[in-house]
């Protein structure tokens, strides 16, 4: 993986240019869920994702991104016990499977970089909680996201949101800045102490992605090189924005306009609106997704 070392801080104009690089990426992960349906190959779900990016002219940012050999596809799709990097090929999604996606556009030199789970028709109630936990851990990252406060009270806000429902956070992936370079300092880990590491800025950008285990926290790669699974082969499932520290507050550059996600279903929306809530909100909003 290459990192590029240093903090980072953008100016008003950059954030406007990773903030048109994160609509098209949204709009990229967004095409690529409306296709997550059973019989669907995940090689099918990573050419949708990346038509929009050709349609916008974006560059996709992780193939031939380095590694143990160049990355060969726009986004990586990891299935069930799959956590994250799984290479899109022939897999065909089954009804109950739950699927990650993950995708990064470069527009203008600025990378956006975003993922979400999805259930592949019914899935059971272990999935969907994961699910509504993942993202809810997400978003718990992101109130962090201010003025003054560090990267270890982020961290820690997400680690003890998953923590408190019965799940885990990997010890061996990371949130990360992101801007001209698809990963900057400072990592930001999924879990922590509050009031430790580097502290927030305005202007400084991360991409949060709480990475999370129905099970133990523990992992291993596949043969492919990429592929990170749960070593003891239960349900993942990971979600992402990049968002931008301010002096208003926390601004999510790889969000959508409400406008532009009439008829969604409510999880959807939630998601790609960037929408925060308290603790008590996300837990209404969990229930009513799972009627939706």
């Amino acid at each position: 993986m290459t990192w590029h070392r240093g903090v980072e801080i953008k100016s008003e104009r950059e954030l406007s240019g990773m903030r048109r690089a994160g609509r098209v990426n949204a709009l990229a992960l967004a095409a690529a869920v409306d296709l997550a349906r059973p019989g669907v190959t995940t090689a099918e779900i990573d050419a949708a994702a990346a038509a929009v990016l050709r349609q916008h002219g974006a560059e996709p940012a992780f193939l031939n991104y380095p590694g143990p050999y160049p990355y060969p596809a726009v986004t990586t799709v990891s299935v069930n016990d799959e956590l994250v990097h799984g290479i899109p090929g022939p897999r065909r999604l089954a009804e109950g499977d739950i699927v990650s996606i993950d995708c990064g556009a470069v527009v203008d030199g600025f990378v956006g970089d975003s993922a979400l789970t999805v259930g592949v028709g019914r899935i059971s109630a272990e999935a969907q909680s994961l699910i509504d936990v993942t993202l809810g851990s997400l978003q718990a990252g992101i109130a962090e996201m201010r003025p003054g406060r560090r990267t270890g009270d982020v961290s820690a806000a997400i680690q003890a949101y998953v923590e408190g429902h019965g799940f885990s956070v990997t010890r061996e992936y990371t949130g990360h800045g992101v801007g001209r370079h698809m990963h900057e300092d400072p990592q930001v880990p999924n879990y922590g102490v509050a009031g430790k590491g580097v502290v927030l800025r305005p202007g400084l950008t991360i991409a949060l992605e709480p990475m999370v285990l129905a099970g133990g926290p523990e992992t291993h790669v596949l043969d492919d090189a990429w592929t990170v699974v749960s070593r003891d082969g239960r349900l993942t499932a990971h979600f992402e924005h990049t968002v931008a520290v301010t002096a208003g507050g926390p601004m999510i550059l790889t969000a959508l306009e409400e406008s532009m996600l009439e008829g969604r279903p409510a999880w959807y929306t939630e998601y790609f609106a960037g929408l925060l809530r308290t603790p008590v909100e996300r837990a209404s909003w969990a229930e009513g997704a799972r009627k939706a």
